[in-house]
């Protein structure tokens, strides 16, 4: 908190300090993760397209629904900053919030990536994650988190007058407009909160500061994903490399991120389904 308490403590503070927790959604209420189903996919399955993504800059990429993505560091300790978008209507995107309070601060394997109200379906499941030892350390930090958001160059000029444009902001809104043949303004409306894969980060004990802190991955670390719907996918390669130092400049060491794109072995997906648009009808309450 900036500003000091300007109010004392009750007397009943502690009282009021000792409510219990009570976690929001219960993992049990979603529906469960079918490990079988997912690794049966994944056994066999066939490279289709192979993409790398430049330092300091994006790629976007199509994935067709019953596809899987990976997404590799395939020379060094490179944080990529990742949006999804249903590929038919940009409207529907990741929503980092609602993943955020269905399952945790940092995603791993089992884990679902869910759009944005009204649809607020599962995008991408998590298949695999050569990080998931990670969990979280001494510090409070964990891997692949959808807790901070991008970095930009409104943030950047805010707090140091200057402008730059390879940001990941930047480089996700420029990747949207080669991709979909718009105009910079357009596309930017559509970049929104991100999974920062690879990153390392929590929250200071104390301050409760967003911090971040050099990622553990390695040449060869990746993340695998299950494309539930038709999708639009965009990847930045960060410009602060491992984030261990700062991002948001041309000082940090910073190395391509590669994406490749399976199709199942014939077969894999009988009686799977693309996740249908959530079943709420939207009437709010009007008749």
């Amino acid at each position: 908190m900036a500003v000091p308490a300007q109010n004392r403590e009750p007397a009943d503070a502690a009282e009021r300090r000792s409510a219990a927790a009570v976690t929001v959604y219960r993992a049990e209420q979603l529906p469960p993760y079918d490990r079988a189903f997912y690794e049966s996919v994944r056994d066999g399955m066939i490279r289709v397209d192979a993409i790398t993504v430049p330092p300091r800059d994006a790629c976007a990429f199509e994935v067709p629904a019953g596809h899987l993505f990976r997404v590799a560091n395939v020379a060094g300790p490179q944080v990529g900053d990742l949006n999804l978008w249903n590929a038919a209507d940009l409207s529907e995107r990741f929503y980092s919030g609602k993943t955020r309070a269905l399952h945790a601060t940092h995603v791993s394997t089992g884990d679902r990536l869910w759009s944005n109200f009204p649809w607020l379906r599962a995008m991408a499941t998590i298949t695999h994650d050569t990080l998931d030892w990670y969990g979280f350390d001494q510090s409070g930090a964990g891997v692949h988190d959808v807790i901070g958001t991008r970095c930009d160059p409104y943030t950047h000029h805010l707090l140091t007058g200057a402008d730059y444009h390879r940001c990941c902001h930047s480089n996700l809104t420029r990747a949207v407009a080669a991709a979909r043949d718009l105009p910079l303004a357009k596309a930017e409306s559509h970049v929104h909160d991100v999974v920062n894969l690879f990153m390392c980060t929590g929250y200071q004990r104390g301050t409760n500061q967003y911090f971040m802190k050099a990622s553990p991955a390695r040449r060869g670390d990746f993340v695998e994903l299950f494309a539930e719907i038709d999708l639009l996918v965009a990847l930045s390669a960060c410009p602060g490399g491992d984030c261990g130092a700062g991002h948001s400049s041309d000082r940090a060491t910073c190395h391509p991120l590669g994406v490749e794109i399976f199709r199942p072995k014939e077969g894999r997906l009988a009686g799977w389904r693309p996740a249908p648009p959530n079943g709420y009808r939207g009437r709010h309450g009007v008749k």
